[in-house]
Protein backbone atom coordinates (compact mmCIF):
# COMPACT_ATOMS: atom_id res chain seq x y z
CA UNK A 1 0.00 0.00 0.00
CA UNK A 2 1.31 3.43 -1.02
CA UNK A 3 0.20 6.49 0.71
CA UNK A 4 1.66 9.80 0.10
CA UNK A 5 3.17 11.36 2.91
CA UNK A 6 1.70 14.55 2.40
CA UNK A 7 -1.38 12.66 2.43
CA UNK A 8 -0.47 11.06 6.00
CA UNK A 9 0.46 14.69 7.50
CA UNK A 10 -2.86 15.89 6.67
CA UNK A 11 -5.24 13.00 8.07
CA UNK A 12 -2.58 13.60 11.24
CA UNK A 13 -3.91 17.00 11.23
CA UNK A 14 -7.47 16.83 10.67
CA UNK A 15 -7.65 13.73 13.26
CA UNK A 16 -5.37 14.49 15.63
CA UNK A 17 -3.65 11.00 15.22
CA UNK A 18 0.39 10.22 15.00
CA UNK A 19 2.26 8.74 12.85
CA UNK A 20 1.95 5.10 13.46
CA UNK A 21 -1.88 5.56 13.61
CA UNK A 22 -2.55 7.06 10.74
CA UNK A 23 -0.50 4.38 9.25
CA UNK A 24 -2.38 1.75 10.54
CA UNK A 25 -5.55 3.24 9.84
CA UNK A 26 -5.46 4.00 6.39
CA UNK A 27 -3.94 0.52 5.80
CA UNK A 28 -7.14 -1.34 7.40
CA UNK A 29 -9.45 0.98 5.08
CA UNK A 30 -7.35 -0.15 2.00
CA UNK A 31 -8.15 -3.93 3.41
CA UNK A 32 -11.52 -3.40 4.88
CA UNK A 33 -11.25 -6.28 7.37
CA UNK A 34 -7.31 -7.68 8.24
CA UNK A 35 -5.75 -8.73 11.42
CA UNK A 36 -2.85 -7.11 13.24
CA UNK A 37 0.12 -9.09 11.63
CA UNK A 38 -1.19 -8.27 8.01
CA UNK A 39 -1.87 -4.57 9.00
CA UNK A 40 1.82 -4.26 10.37
CA UNK A 41 3.86 -5.57 6.76
CA UNK A 42 1.03 -3.27 5.10
CA UNK A 43 1.99 -0.49 6.85
CA UNK A 44 4.96 -0.95 7.67
CA UNK A 45 4.78 -0.22 11.46
CA UNK A 46 6.21 -2.44 13.93
CA UNK A 47 4.19 -5.36 14.94
CA UNK A 48 5.29 -5.18 18.42
CA UNK A 49 3.26 -1.89 18.54
CA UNK A 50 0.62 -2.38 15.68
CA UNK A 51 -1.93 -4.67 18.70
CA UNK A 52 -1.62 -1.44 21.09
CA UNK A 53 -2.47 1.07 18.38
CA UNK A 54 -5.31 -0.82 16.72
CA UNK A 55 -7.18 -0.74 20.74
CA UNK A 56 -6.37 3.25 20.76
CA UNK A 57 -8.13 3.46 16.89
CA UNK A 58 -11.03 1.58 18.90
CA UNK A 59 -11.50 3.86 21.48
CA UNK A 60 -11.41 6.75 19.44
CA UNK A 61 -14.11 5.30 17.06
CA UNK A 62 -11.81 4.38 14.51
CA UNK A 63 -12.63 0.92 13.87
CA UNK A 64 -14.47 -1.88 15.18
CA UNK A 65 -12.84 -5.42 16.58
CA UNK A 66 -14.03 -8.49 15.37
CA UNK A 67 -13.34 -11.58 17.76
CA UNK A 68 -12.55 -15.01 16.86
CA UNK A 69 -9.22 -16.50 16.19
CA UNK A 70 -7.29 -14.64 15.07
CA UNK A 71 -9.01 -11.66 16.22
CA UNK A 72 -9.75 -9.35 12.98
CA UNK A 73 -10.45 -5.78 12.97
CA UNK A 74 -12.97 -3.86 10.46
CA UNK A 75 -12.96 -0.54 9.03
CA UNK A 76 -15.58 1.95 8.97
CA UNK A 77 -17.14 4.29 6.77
CA UNK A 78 -15.20 7.18 7.06
CA UNK A 79 -18.60 9.33 7.28
CA UNK A 80 -19.48 7.13 10.09
CA UNK A 81 -15.47 7.77 11.64
CA UNK A 82 -15.79 11.63 11.09
CA UNK A 83 -19.43 11.61 12.84
CA UNK A 84 -17.79 9.13 15.54
CA UNK A 85 -14.94 11.54 15.96
CA UNK A 86 -16.87 14.25 16.53
CA UNK A 87 -19.23 13.27 19.41
CA UNK A 88 -15.91 11.86 21.32
CA UNK A 89 -14.41 15.13 20.82
CA UNK A 90 -18.03 17.04 22.40
CA UNK A 91 -17.92 14.58 25.15
CA UNK A 92 -14.50 14.48 26.08
CA UNK A 93 -14.11 18.47 25.69
CA UNK A 94 -17.43 18.35 28.05
CA UNK A 95 -15.63 16.36 30.58
CA UNK A 96 -12.72 18.34 31.09
CA UNK A 97 -14.94 21.30 31.02
CA UNK A 98 -16.43 20.03 34.16
CA UNK A 99 -13.50 18.86 35.57
CA UNK A 100 -11.93 22.64 35.09
CA UNK A 101 -15.07 24.14 36.91
CA UNK A 102 -14.74 22.32 39.51
CA UNK A 103 -11.69 22.78 40.38
CA UNK A 104 -12.27 26.57 41.18
CA UNK A 105 -13.88 25.10 44.34
CA UNK A 106 -10.91 23.56 45.29
CA UNK A 107 -8.20 23.96 47.24
CA UNK A 108 -5.73 23.43 44.42
CA UNK A 109 -6.90 26.55 42.45
CA UNK A 110 -5.41 28.78 46.12
CA UNK A 111 -2.44 26.46 46.17
CA UNK A 112 -1.98 27.55 42.42
CA UNK A 113 -2.57 31.45 42.85
CA UNK A 114 -0.18 31.02 45.66
CA UNK A 115 2.88 30.09 44.23
CA UNK A 116 1.29 32.75 41.31
CA UNK A 117 1.24 35.91 44.11
CA UNK A 118 4.82 34.86 45.23
CA UNK A 119 6.16 34.61 41.96
CA UNK A 120 5.42 37.56 40.68
CA UNK A 121 6.64 39.96 43.63
CA UNK A 122 9.48 39.15 41.85
CA UNK A 123 9.31 40.05 38.37
CA UNK A 124 10.20 43.54 37.18
CA UNK A 125 7.15 45.12 34.84
CA UNK A 126 9.53 45.16 32.03
CA UNK A 127 9.47 41.17 32.27
CA UNK A 128 5.48 41.07 31.57
CA UNK A 129 5.41 40.85 28.21
CA UNK A 130 5.46 38.23 25.73
CA UNK A 131 4.76 36.74 21.65
CA UNK A 132 1.36 35.19 21.78
CA UNK A 133 1.27 33.21 18.34
CA UNK A 134 -1.97 31.89 16.40
CA UNK A 135 -5.28 34.33 16.28
CA UNK A 136 -6.88 31.62 18.26
CA UNK A 137 -4.26 32.15 21.33
CA UNK A 138 -4.25 35.84 20.42
CA UNK A 139 -7.84 36.26 21.21
CA UNK A 140 -7.65 34.13 24.66
CA UNK A 141 -5.46 36.47 25.61
CA UNK A 142 -7.46 39.59 24.83
CA UNK A 143 -10.41 37.92 25.76
CA UNK A 144 -8.23 37.45 29.66
CA UNK A 145 -7.50 41.39 29.30
CA UNK A 146 -11.32 42.21 28.95
CA UNK A 147 -11.81 40.08 31.82
CA UNK A 148 -9.53 41.21 33.84
CA UNK A 149 -10.22 45.39 32.93
CA UNK A 150 -11.15 47.38 35.68
CA UNK A 151 -11.56 50.84 34.05
CA UNK A 152 -11.06 51.25 30.22
CA UNK A 153 -10.96 48.91 26.78
CA UNK A 154 -9.99 50.79 23.39
CA UNK A 155 -9.47 48.02 20.79
CA UNK A 156 -9.12 49.23 17.16
CA UNK A 157 -9.44 46.37 14.51
CA UNK A 158 -9.80 46.12 10.58
CA UNK A 159 -12.81 45.82 8.52
CA UNK A 160 -12.75 41.55 9.19
CA UNK A 161 -11.72 41.89 12.58
CA UNK A 162 -14.55 43.38 13.89
CA UNK A 163 -17.02 40.13 12.90
CA UNK A 164 -14.14 37.94 14.41
CA UNK A 165 -14.18 40.17 17.78
CA UNK A 166 -18.17 40.38 17.51
CA UNK A 167 -17.99 36.39 17.59
CA UNK A 168 -15.21 35.62 20.22
CA UNK A 169 -15.65 38.83 22.43
CA UNK A 170 -18.77 39.64 23.04
CA UNK A 171 -20.04 37.64 26.44
CA UNK A 172 -16.85 39.46 27.54
CA UNK A 173 -17.45 42.94 26.60
CA UNK A 174 -20.83 42.13 27.88
CA UNK A 175 -20.12 41.59 31.06
CA UNK A 176 -17.80 44.65 31.48
CA UNK A 177 -19.95 46.93 30.28
CA UNK A 178 -22.03 45.83 33.20
CA UNK A 179 -19.23 46.24 35.79
CA UNK A 180 -19.16 49.93 33.77
CA UNK A 181 -16.40 49.37 32.25
CA UNK A 182 -15.90 51.88 29.13
CA UNK A 183 -15.27 50.33 26.04
CA UNK A 184 -14.43 51.76 22.25
CA UNK A 185 -13.85 49.87 19.53
CA UNK A 186 -12.32 51.85 16.27
CA UNK A 187 -12.76 50.03 12.52
CA UNK A 188 -13.12 50.78 9.03
CA UNK A 189 -16.94 50.58 8.51
CA UNK A 190 -18.42 49.08 5.20
CA UNK A 191 -21.60 46.65 3.72
CA UNK A 192 -19.30 43.72 4.73
CA UNK A 193 -19.38 44.59 8.70
CA UNK A 194 -21.93 47.15 9.40
CA UNK A 195 -24.04 45.02 11.01
CA UNK A 196 -21.71 43.64 13.54
CA UNK A 197 -20.94 46.96 14.17
CA UNK A 198 -24.39 47.87 15.18
CA UNK A 199 -24.40 45.10 17.74
CA UNK A 200 -21.38 46.17 19.44
CA UNK A 201 -22.49 49.49 19.33
CA UNK A 202 -25.16 48.49 22.32
CA UNK A 203 -22.44 47.84 24.50
CA UNK A 204 -19.02 50.08 22.80
CA UNK A 205 -18.72 53.25 21.25
CA UNK A 206 -18.09 52.34 17.99
CA UNK A 207 -16.56 54.80 15.44
CA UNK A 208 -14.95 54.03 11.75
CA UNK A 209 -11.34 54.25 11.26
CA UNK A 210 -11.74 55.04 6.78
CA UNK A 211 -8.35 54.72 5.42
CA UNK A 212 -6.13 53.46 8.22
CA UNK A 213 -5.71 49.83 8.97
CA UNK A 214 -4.20 48.62 12.41
CA UNK A 215 -4.71 46.29 15.09
CA UNK A 216 -4.37 46.63 18.65
CA UNK A 217 -6.06 46.87 22.22
CA UNK A 218 -5.36 48.96 25.09
CA UNK A 219 -6.91 48.07 28.42
CA UNK A 220 -7.09 50.16 31.70
CA UNK A 221 -3.85 51.89 30.44
CA UNK A 222 -1.62 49.48 31.50
CA UNK A 223 -1.81 46.36 28.98
CA UNK A 224 -1.69 46.12 24.92
CA UNK A 225 -1.88 43.67 22.70
CA UNK A 226 -0.18 44.71 19.22
CA UNK A 227 -1.24 42.08 16.34
CA UNK A 228 2.03 42.71 14.17
CA UNK A 229 0.80 41.26 10.97
CA UNK A 230 -1.73 42.36 8.41
CA UNK A 231 -5.11 39.95 8.67
CA UNK A 232 -5.73 40.25 4.95
CA UNK A 233 -1.96 38.55 4.67
CA UNK A 234 -1.51 36.41 7.52
CA UNK A 235 -3.12 32.78 7.71
CA UNK A 236 -4.99 32.63 11.39
CA UNK A 237 -2.77 29.99 12.40
CA UNK A 238 0.48 32.52 11.87
CA UNK A 239 -0.99 35.73 13.43
CA UNK A 240 1.22 37.08 16.00
CA UNK A 241 1.01 39.79 18.50
CA UNK A 242 3.07 41.16 21.06
CA UNK A 243 1.66 41.54 24.49
CA UNK A 244 2.99 44.31 27.21
CA UNK A 245 2.23 45.30 30.92
CA UNK A 246 3.93 48.82 30.97
CA UNK A 247 1.40 51.72 32.08
CA UNK A 248 4.16 54.03 30.69
CA UNK A 249 3.95 53.18 27.21
CA UNK A 250 0.05 52.45 26.99
CA UNK A 251 -0.98 55.28 28.61
CA UNK A 252 0.97 57.26 25.86
CA UNK A 253 -0.97 55.46 23.35
CA UNK A 254 -4.14 56.19 24.86
CA UNK A 255 -3.39 59.90 24.57
CA UNK A 256 -2.84 59.20 20.58
CA UNK A 257 -5.48 57.16 20.19
CA UNK A 258 -7.77 60.01 22.24
CA UNK A 259 -6.88 63.10 19.42
CA UNK A 260 -7.46 60.35 16.51
CA UNK A 261 -11.10 59.26 18.24
CA UNK A 262 -11.99 62.45 17.72
CA UNK A 263 -11.67 62.60 13.89
CA UNK A 264 -13.50 59.26 13.98
CA UNK A 265 -17.18 58.82 12.07
CA UNK A 266 -19.52 57.38 14.90
CA UNK A 267 -21.52 54.00 13.79
CA UNK A 268 -24.77 53.04 15.57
Amino acid sequence: MIVKDEFLSRLRKIFDLNLYEVKVWTALLSRGVSTAGELSNISDVPRSRTYDILETLEKKGFIVMKMGKPIKFVALKPEEVVERVKKNLVVEANEKSKRLEKLKTEEILDELNGLFTQGVKFVEPADLSGSVKGRQNLYNHLDMMIRDAEKTITIVTTASGINRKLEALLPSLEKAKKRGVKIRIAAPIDDNNRAAAKRISKISEVKSTEGIRARFAIVDSNQLLFMVLDDEKVHPNYDVAIWLSTEFLASAMEQLFEAAWKEFKKVG
